[in-house]
């Protein structure tokens, strides 16, 4: 059976009919049940109703493999399982998982085999989810590359058991996308009604009593981005149309993330900065925790690509100093360097290595070596800015020879691959 068949044959169980009668034809709202002769119609406000749509998932958390990149709550499930199972302390309403359990599930947990999954301040994560608890919303910001997408997934994964509501701002973003649309078949058949309703992410959280993820909330237009006021603000969210005020339930909460680069594209309101919690993600400032994140996530992705070598750990080592001196605009030595103004963040040091691997088993059956750096270099170092080639050309001339080890040869031999 088509799911629209299912839908007309069987309605959810929360869905209620328009009132039959004739005195009421035109009064479609919420709460007015096809009412007796006696009792007439009568209004309700509901702050409770799932969700218009059935939430199906298509896969579980045993078909991930094939994935490019599951949901956070899919790719960790069994972490957070047996946390579920050994947490004890109280939690906050709504919540899956108590604070502490939740920041072990993100900083990681020996004892229980819980791998770290967010290389930074564990101070952050403890105010970040404090933050949440509360009635303010939490904003991320930061540099470009700097995990702060991850870390709203990671926190939304924890709290809700859910990652998926999420919002991507931009410039072509509206209010339909971010509160709630319509079915415009039913629409125009039915009237508004619940059956026409389609509820975006931040109706649905507040139906659910979930977290919503914000992407990018300063790259949207600041009439949508002052939409969420009454929601940050009075917790609800009108749906004029139904005659209808959705109350958010315990665990409602929205982590926004913004990159300060963006700064100034689309200046936040006043009025909306005073109902979030700023918090900055910082690049990550120690090379060896850098190193073994870049190692295991470009492994990771190697494996879910097919490819059975990740690059020589010397090869990673390389890269990320490559990266990190660039980005600093200085050796480790103390030495001035012409600064990237591409961003050159872990992630993209991540990608990287991710193509070095490809890379080198792809087309020389082989690990990749350092000679690949420089042929997946460019496409990072050179975006916006030509000049950036030029910098990163001089970089590969002047500071491999200063350097000792093979790695380092190999990525100086290699520097006239560079394209120009």
């Amino acid at each position: 059976m088509s799911p629209r068949a299912a839908n007309s044959a069987t309605p959810p169980p929360w869905w209620t009919p328009p009132c039959s009668r004739r005195s009421h034809a035109g009064d479609r709202r919420i709460g007015r049940p096809g009412c007796d002769e006696g009792t007439g119609p009568t209004d309700r406000i509901r702050t409770n109703v799932s969700p218009s749509r059935v939430s199906v998932r298509a896969v579980t958390t045993g078909s991930t493999q094939h994935l490019q990149r599951p949901a956070a709550e899919l790719r960790w499930a069994d972490d957070l399982t047996r946390l579920r199972e050994q947490d004890t302390a109280p939690r906050p309403p709504g919540w899956q998982l108590s604070v502490d359990a939740a920041k072990r599930f993100i900083v990681g947990d020996p004892t229980l085999g819980i791998a770290r999954k967010f290389v930074g301040d564990a101070s952050l994560v403890d105010r970040a989810l404090v933050s949440l608890a509360t009635t303010r919303g939490l904003l991320l910001t930061g540099e470009p590359g700097t995990a702060k997408s991850l870390l709203s997934e990671l926190l939304s994964a924890a709290i809700s058991g859910d990652s998926t509501l999420t919002v991507q701002g931009g410039a072509a973003t509206t209010e339909d996308q971010i509160r709630y649309g319509w079915n415009y078949a039913l629409l125009v058949s039915e009237g508004p009604s619940e059956r026409s309703l389609v509820p975006a992410p931040m109706l649905r959280g507040m139906r659910e009593g979930k977290i919503v993820r914000f992407e990018e909330i300063t790259r949207c237009p600041l009439e949508v981005q002052d939409s969420m006021l009454s929601l940050l603000s009075d917790r609800v969210l009108a749906v004029p149309e139904l005659g209808e005020m959705v109350y958010a339930v315990a665990g409602f909460n929205v982590i926004a993330t913004a990159n300060t680069r963006d700064r100034g594209v689309n200046e936040m309101s006043a009025a909306l900065k005073r109902r979030f919690n700023f918090e900055t993600v910082f690049p990550i400032t120690d090379f060896d925790a850098e190193l073994a994140l870049v190692e295991a996530e470009a492994q990771a992705l190697l494996h879910r690509s097919g490819v059975p070598q990740a690059p020589p750990r010397d090869v990673l080592a390389v890269l990320v100093t490559t990266f990190r001196e660039l980005r600093r605009g200085a050796t480790d030595a103390g030495d001035a360097l012409d600064r990237m103004s591409a961003v050159m963040s872990t992630a993209e040091a991540v990608s990287v290595a991710h193509a070095v691997g490809l890379r080198g088993w792809f087309l020389r059956g082989e690990a990749g070596d350092a000679a690949d750096i420089v042929h997946c270099l460019a496409g990072t170092a050179a975006k916006d800015d030509p000049d950036d080639l030029a910098r990163l050309r001089r970089y590969l001339e002047q500071q491999p020879p200063r350097k000792s080890g093979k790695a380092w040869k190999s990525l100086h031999d290699a520097r006239f691959q560079l394209p120009g």
